[in-house]
């Protein structure tokens, strides 16, 4: 059985309560890689779903949805602007952020310091 990108973010946000310093980092690590990589996969679905819509029907699409764009924004943007939409809303993307929150309430976080 092949496990998909929100099951092993669900696994790693389930394990990260018991998890400490570098054990933590390692997990949000992993996490973070798949939630870029989830992301990056609806991109591409959206971009063909949405493939024949015109430039005017995205923006309306983009307002319905709630997205912040303007007419300055170009068709490729207005896409990338719907797929993170969409993709914020699924449960993997929800424990990812949890799970990042939650480690940043507990002085871990993936940016270096300085």
């Amino acid at each position: 059985m092949t496990m998909t990108t929100t099951q092993r973010i669900l696994d790693l946000a389930a394990a990260a309560p018991a998890s400490h310093d570098e054990d933590l980092v390692q997990l949000l690590g992993e996490a973070n890689e798949l939630y870029q990589q989830g992301l990056q996969d609806l991109h591409q679905e959206v971009a063909d779903r949405l493939t024949e819509l015109a430039t005017a029907d995205l923006m309306v699409a983009a307002q319905t949805a709630g997205t912040p764009c303007d007419a300055s924004q170009d068709r490729a943007e207005v896409i990338l602007l719907l797929a993170l939409t969409e993709w914020e809303r699924t449960p993997a993307a929800l424990a990812f952020i949890e799970m990042a929150e939650a480690a940043a309430r507990r002085g871990i976080c993936l940016i270096p310091e300085e």
